[in-house]
């Protein structure tokens, strides 16, 4: 029987093509600079992204930390919002590693910070103070898209303050295929972009962060610092050539299964779900706390992989079929008959 992983889309396994193209992967010594494939990662990202260069890193986590790391000193402050990875989920490395303290801000519902509030949480020039130098955003902020008329506010706002502006895009272009948009005009704005390769676009390993070619200096010696430096790197950076090339449009798919999902599981009364607000890969739904351990072990007896305690989020990917959705949902109405 077939695992159908829903916890997450980092759980996807490399396709054929994939595992073919690092098999046969040109590689060198990156920390010299001198593997191939991973410049013509970093040249590709670069380029797709719209900056002058980029930086090829393990994870989402080091290349957000990377950027904190480049955009501030120690002292300083940088906006966030409350639930983000760059405070929430990331270990608190912007305090614990660079010294820098985090000043969280509450989402919108549709995963903006607001403008005004954020203002407020600017510090003046004051010896008493952290110096204010970074906003951070998320887009997509649990599965939500940052509207296109906020982004392009976001901007002129931080330049009237001084701010750099930071985006954590682990899903930019889960972003750009529902917006319908150039993912550059999603990544104009910002000083830096990090986008993982391992969610939605299905590598196994590794993340990049964008930014002008200063920038992306100083990101490189942090990189070297925290441990960051990989030597025949390139085996890993075929796979993100390969997915950048090739698995990018194929997220329709993926936004198609979330909604066929959502609206399959809005049928049944004991579950509190709105099919309207899912936007791309993602599922919300809740549930009486007393019920989910039972709903997650009868799951996992058909083969289908869920987490939550109340409240659940099911993430659709590249390695779940519409005959999948199918079958998850088969396995809902079994449960709720049973019960």
């Amino acid at each position: 029987m077939k695992i159908i992983d829903l916890r997450s889309d980092t759980v996807t396994r490399p396709t054929d093509a994939m595992r073919s193209a690092m098999a046969m992967a040109e590689v060198g010594d990156d920390v010299y600079g001198e593997d191939p494939t991973v410049n013509r990662l970093e040249a590709l990202a670069a380029k797709i992204i719209g900056t002058e260069a980029a930086l090829y890193v393990s994870s989402g986590t080091q290349g957000n930390l990377l950027a904190l790391f480049s955009h501030c000193r120690r002292g300083d402050e940088y906006i966030v919002g409350q639930e983000a990875h760059t405070y929430k989920f990331e270990g608190g490395g912007g305090a614990v590693l660079a010294s820098i303290q985090p000043q969280p801000v509450h989402f919108e519902s549709d995963g903006r910070l607001d403008l005004d509030k954020v203002a407020k949480m600017i510090k003046p020039v004051d010896d008493h103070f952290a110096r204010t130098r970074l906003l951070c955003l998320e887009n997509t902020h649990n599965g939500k898209v940052l509207p296109l008329d906020y982004i392009e506010t976001v901007r002129p706002f931080v330049d009237r303050y001084g701010l750099k502006l930071h985006l954590d895009g682990a899903r930019i272009f889960n972003a750009a295929i529902k917006l319908d948009v150039p993912v550059t005009q999603l990544t104009a704005p910002f000083d830096s972009i990090s986008f993982c390769l391992s969610k939605g676009l299905g590598a196994p390993v590794g993340s990049v962060l964008c930014g002008n070619r200063d920038f992306i200096r100083r990101a490189r010696r942090w990189r070297k610092l925290l441990g960051g430096g990989m030597r025949q790197a390139g085996i890993l950076a075929a796979a993100g050539i390969h997915a950048l090339e090739n698995h990018i449009d194929r997220l329709t798919d993926d936004h198609e299964n979330a909604r066929i999902l959502a609206e399959g599981l809005s049928v049944f009364p004991d579950l509190t779900i709105d099919p309207d607000t899912v936007q791309t890969n993602m599922v919300f739904f809740s549930i009486d706390p007393e019920k989910s351990e039972a709903l997650t072990t009868h799951c996992r007896s058909q083969g289908i992989l869920v987490s939550g305690q109340g409240e659940f989020r099911l993430v659709t990917h590249l390695d779940i079929t519409r005959e999948d959705i199918d079958r998850v949902i088969e396995t809902f109405e079994t449960f709720f008959n049973e019960t």
